[in-house]
């Protein structure tokens, strides 16, 4: 291969080690992977559809080979690594790692331009993605003929870009031939710029201030790490924008999976899903289509497929780990799943660092395997007796109005069934959609939401559907929150409604003692232990119902110094208001006795 800082000559052929000598590594993954001989999830299946089926079009996109054998070359000849069992080895790229680096550099355009310019690869912690990103960057400061190449390893902390970087200081040490035509400003350990003096290029980190003052950079590669951890998009904007300057730049972005869906992370993934599926639906159904939705965008996204359990069955784990039995151990993964089956706090972390799993939440109160079993179709008993949790919203949100029935016994302690009604405002309905990302369109016309018409939620339709529930069944209590309660009293008073309400205070801190001392009222710490209770050991059926699903899901918790739990709306991703009322509607059931009578009961919370 020709030096680093070199243009490969088209007529003689870059030697390249035997390792390379496939003649096309990026097809012979491809059909690997779709032959099912390499196991991978259902979206690298998809890149790898769409790279087998890019091959057969006729409008001007075409396959490199000498190209993406050239950056073969470059990892595998060029480029040691620098840590641990691996230190002064060869990057020798895995067959995953071929199928990226080949498809960002082989793939054409009619105009010889590369095709990509923008990748987003999502693959678990420990599979190699810093090293194969500081590759890029480097084979792009130095091997691609671009002059006055600027390279930016960039992230939402400068401590977080800098850990590409310093990947990259590390290998370049590690190569002669690199260390050669490569200089560094800062002492060992602390640089903070590669330059290639010759062509005028340059290779550092940057992060969310980076152009605020003075010219705005002009990056050919920008190396976009964690991209999970980005509180907004204005990093990655600032820097495409610079793109304009350049003939070929390259977006390049490595992340775990993430917990935030109101995210710039979660909108690249949905964006990389679509595009590798070429199907605008592959978010819910990841069936591949192959239509041409965005040529310009690379996807590797891994993930698992339904059905699949990383915490019963380790056969799926490749799927989130191509690397597995490389960089990372069976072992390792192992030892993760016993810590997250022995520390539930710990649970989504693992799913979502190791297993590409999106937890709805950063520490996520339930996980939906934990649901499933519950999510059952049932119809409550007509008059039987009920308890109702009541969560009225702020004028724009969600209401919600949960029940709880008692449906039998189990071990001697009673069951229940569940269900939830929720209304929201129906003239802000659209606009609520892409500002909270949820479908609530499609809730509200499979009947799952009511979107009465206005711009404000009416107090008037959930006292309506109290006194449906009066003429129903038993209403032995409402359990509510004082929150704008007073304004829907009126409403209650106008239709004559003669209901036992009992106030629940929906935070954890208005009586807060160790719960051993509490002997008094509705609080939501006692309540969310009761319901977790009931979920974990099989008490209690949920009425399946989207709205119910993403809140609790979506549901992160608060603590206090003596242990004590409440659900936090503040900190939630997705909006709670049916887990809320949910919480609230056991509580009240299981405060009661439910055998005895509405009398009986609110003695009990006298005393």
């Amino acid at each position: 291969m020709p030096g680093a800082e070199s243009r490969p000559s088209r007529q003689k052929k870059a030697r390249t080690p035997p390792t390379a000598s496939s003649p096309d590594r990026t097809l012979t993954y491809a059909k690997a992977v779709t032959a099912g001989e390499i196991v991978a999830g259902p979206h690298v299946r998809n890149a790898c559809k769409r790279h087998i089926a890019d091959l057969k079009r006729k409008d001007g996109i075409w396959f490199d080979h000498e190209a993406a054998n050239h950056a073969f070359a470059f990892f595998e000849e060029v480029l040691k690594l620098s840590e641990g069992q691996f230190e002064g080895q060869p990057f020798e790229l895995q067959p995953s790692q071929a199928f990226i680096v080949g498809s960002l550099f082989g793939w054409k355009r009619k105009d010889g331009r590369r095709r990509f310019r923008r990748a987003y690869i999502e693959q678990g912690k420990g599979n190699g993605k810093s090293p194969v990103a500081g590759g890029i960057g480097i084979y792009g400061m130095t091997a691609c003929q671009e002059a006055g190449a600027q390279i930016y390893a960039a992230a939402a902390k400068k401590e977080q870009a800098n850990i590409l970087f310093r990947d990259a200081v590390r290998m370049v040490r590690q190569s002669p031939a690199l260390a050669r035509r490569l200089e560094f400003s800062g002492g060992p350990g602390r640089e903070f710029n590669i330059a290639h003096l010759s062509s005028g290029s340059f290779f550092r980190p940057v992060s969310r201030d980076t152009g605020k003052t003075g010219s705005g950079p002009r990056p050919y590669f920008v190396l976009a790490d964690e991209v999970h951890e980005l509180p907004d998009r204005s990093i990655i904007e600032m820097l495409e924008r610079g793109f304009k300057f350049r003939r070929d730049p390259l977006l390049f972005m490595i992340t775990n999976s993430g917990s935030d869906r109101n995210s710039v992370a979660w909108e690249e993934h949905e964006h990389a899903i679509r595009v590798a599926a070429g199907n605008p639906d592959a978010v819910t159904d990841p069936t591949f289509l192959g239509q041409v939705l965005d040529d310009t965008t690379f996807s590797y996204v891994c993930g698992l497929d339904e059905g699949d359990d990383p915490l019963t069955d380790p056969s799926c784990w490749i799927k989130a780990n191509p690397l597995l039995g490389v960089t990372i151990t069976e072992q390792y993964l192992s030892e993760a799943v016993a810590q997250a089956k022995a520390i539930p706090g710990q649970l989504n972390g693992i799913l979502r660092l190791h297993f590409c799993v999106w937890t709805d939440a950063e520490t996520a109160w339930m996980a939906r395997s934990t649901l499933e079993p519950l999510l059952k179709e049932f119809e409550p008993k007509v008059g039987g007796s009920v308890w109702l949790g009541l969560d009225l919203s702020q004028n724009r949100d969600l209401t919600a109005l949960a029940a709880v029935q008692r449906n039998g016994v189990k071990d001697g302690k009673p069951c229940f069934d569940a269900w939830v009604e929720v209304w929201t405002p129906g003239d802000t309905l659209a606009a609520r959609v892409l500002r909270d990302k949820q479908p609530y369109d499609l809730w509200v016309a499979d009947g799952f939401l009511n979107a009465p018409a206005g711009e404000n939620i009416s107090f008037r339709h959930v006292a309506q559907a109290l006194a449906e529930m009066a003429s129903d069944y038993r209403v032995e209590a409402v359990a509510y929150d004082r929150y704008a309660f007073r304004r829907f009293e009126e409403e209650v008073a106008e239709l004559g409604l003669d209901l036992a309400f009992v106030e629940h205070p929906q935070g954890g801190t208005k009586r807060a003692k160790p719960a051993g001392e509490m002997t008094e009222g509705l609080w939501m710490p006692g309540s969310l232990r009761h319901l977790e209770e009931l979920i974990l050991e099989g008490r209690i059926r949920l009425k399946r119902n989207p709205v119910l699903i993403s809140a609790m899901m979506s549901a992160v918790t608060e603590t206090d110094r003596w242990d004590n739990k409440w659900l936090s709306k503040q900190r939630a991703i997705n909006k709670i208001d049916a887990a809320v009322a949910l919480c609230m509607a056991v509580g009240a059931a299981m405060a009661g006795d439910t055998s005895g009578t509405i009398d009986d009961w609110l003695k009990s919370l006298a005393t």
